[in-house]
């Protein structure tokens, strides 16, 4: 009887597979060929404008706009000496603006940074817009604020009675004061960021003798680093994170440049004042503020520099949970900012046809959309379900040559990281169930368009940490904290097909899906970050 049954059910399986699975899969296989097409096409030509900039024409910000030191650092003068700055009104006036929410850990770090940065005192001005809700954390920031004043540090600490816009807000909120309005330019760090003291002595001359340029963006270094932390800074970046490497500053005219940069982090950045406002200022309607901002200015005929040379120290997600919160608030917002821009960018007259197709199809729609949802469905989902029905087929040029192609052309980007590749993989396609629901909330504008969730800092806290010889284990309750059901659903799944695939089908598939089942249970179960169930 159980024989019977057993050859019952797997007639059934037979039956349901041919007529309703497969041609519903193989719709979905074509589909994803397609996607794969656009990204190898896309990988391509970032890889050519790589090879001929930096490679082959060495191209940097310094050959294509002008660059000189502030007079009085020139001449040799203390620049913080007053009376070295009173007559060296050639220094424009600076506005440092430090948002932050609830930050305890890096309070101190960021604020301390800033106040050394050297400039001269009396036109340089720090404002710490704080959002915190916590009232001992508020009092201890504005202390902190209090004894730098104490010091000769012209600081203002800034609070507002709600947080409408969260760091949109806060950032339009600080411009409207009146000594903010009178400043040039404005520099903007996140509370985990601490530049070297002659920050500005290095973006600043660009503003200064390039008034086309709206914003001077530096490159991100992390404090600490991680497993995925160099291809997250030269490979998310670009193909599914922010739009934000040299490689893609061309050494061109002005037509090829500025809608290169439009989505630059305004972070560790230096924004024209000026460009602000006539860009609309701070906008809060996504949760990526500098994106749109970005874009607006682009599109009014504004340029933006990346100077991957000057380095500003920043903290990486300590957790996991901590990156996927991060990740689908950029994920998503730029795909809701897709949806909000795209009639605006079409409509506009005033740039050209083909900066219209840059922007919407190469910079949104294949980076912020396609890219997100091809991961998860056809290397999470599809792949291994193929591998169930052998109705189907996959051609081996879209299994295998395509991501060979496009893994290649990334990796030669960063060859210093070349052994990190695997993991890489493995973690950005667990990343990428994240990522896909996180681009279809902001492209559908569902109810969680909007969610806001501060990236949760540790700063000196996990150095503390690892000087103790025997870190005491997380409570019980902790760990069921890091337990993420998804992640674990989605590896049951994976084990499922690989086991079919080994037991009873005739693809080769078990081998990758098996990886993938693994790399989905380590995540699954919070083993990955500063600190996991075992620290």
């Amino acid at each position: 009887m159980a024989a019977l049954g057993a050859d019952a059910v797997a007639t059934a399986w037979v039956a349901l597979r041919a007529r309703g699975v497969a041609p519903a899969l193989r719709a979905a296989v074509w589909a994803c060929l397609v996607m794969s097409a656009m990204l190898l096409v896309e990988a391509a030509c970032m890889s050519l404008v790589s090879l001929v900039a930096v490679r082959l024409m060495r191209w940097r910000p310094e050959r294509r706009y002008k660059w000189e030191p502030m007079a009085g650092a020139a001449a040799g003068r203390d620049v913080e000496d007053p009376t070295a700055s009173a007559d060296g009104c050639e220094f424009p006036r600076v506005l440092v603006q430090i948002p932050m929410y609830n930050e305890k850990e890096v309070y101190k770090l960021s604020i301390a940074a800033v106040c050394v940065l050297t400039w001269p005192p009396d036109r340089i001005i720090i404002q710490v817009l704080d959002d915190s809700t916590d009232p001992i954390i508020k009092e201890l920031v504005e202390l902190e604020c209090q004894d730098w004043a104490s010091k000769k540090i012209d600081i203002k600490y800034e609070v507002r009675n709600n947080r409408k816009g969260y760091k949109a807000g806060a950032l339009k909120k600080g411009m409207e004061h009146a000594y903010a309005q009178q400043c040039d330019f404005v520099a903007i760090f996140d509370a985990d960021f601490q530049p070297e003291s002659d920050f500005l002595l290095k973006t600043v001359p660009f503003l200064v003798h390039n008034p086309e340029i709206a914003l001077v963006q530096t490159r991100w270094e992390f404090v600490r680093i991680s497993v995925y932390s160099d291809y997250r800074m030269f490979l998310t970046w670009p193909l599914a994170g922010r739009f934000c490497s040299e490689l893609r500053c061309l050494p061109d005219d002005k037509d090829t440049e500025d809608v290169t940069g439009l989505s630059f982090q305004s972070t560790a950045g230096v924004w024209r004042v000026s460009a602000i406002n006539e860009s609309g200022g701070w906008k809060d309607r996504t949760t990526v503020e500098d994106m749109d901002l970005a874009v607006r200015a682009g599109l009014k005929g504004w340029e933006f520099l990346y100077v991957g040379d000057i380095r500003v120290k920043s903290e990486l997600p300590s957790t996991f949970k901590a990156y996927r919160h991060q990740q689908h608030r950029w994920t998503c917002g730029a795909a809701n900012l897709f949806r909000k821009m795209g009639w605006e960018i079409i409509t506009n007259k005033g740039v050209s046809i083909w900066k219209k197709y840059h922007l919407l199809y190469s910079f949104f729609f294949v980076r912020r959309v396609i890219a997100p949802i091809l991961t998860f469905l056809f290397y999470c989902v599809v792949i291994p379900l193929s591998a169930m029905v052998p109705e189907v087929s996959i051609p081996v040029w879209g299994l295998v040559y395509i991501p060979t192609a496009i893994t290649i052309m990334n990796a030669i980007r960063n060859p210093r990281s070349l052994h990190l590749m695997p993991f890489w993989i493995l973690f950005e396609n667990v990343m990428s169930m994240h990522r896909m629901r996180a681009a279809l909330t902001g492209l559908l504008e569902t109810a969680h368009a909007n969610d806001w969730v501060v990236t949760e800092k540790v700063g000196d806290v996990v150095n503390d940490d690892l000087n103790v010889p025997f870190l005491e284990p997380l409570k019980p309750t902790e760990r069921v904290e890091r337990i993420y059901i998804p992640e674990l659903l989605l590896a049951l799944y994976l084990l499922i097909c690989a086991s079919y695939d080994l037991a009873f089908g005739s693809q080769t598939y078990y081998m990758y899906i098996y990886l993938q089942a693994f790399a989905f249970i380590v995540l699954g179960f919070g083993f990955v970050g500063t600190k996991t169930p075992c620290s």
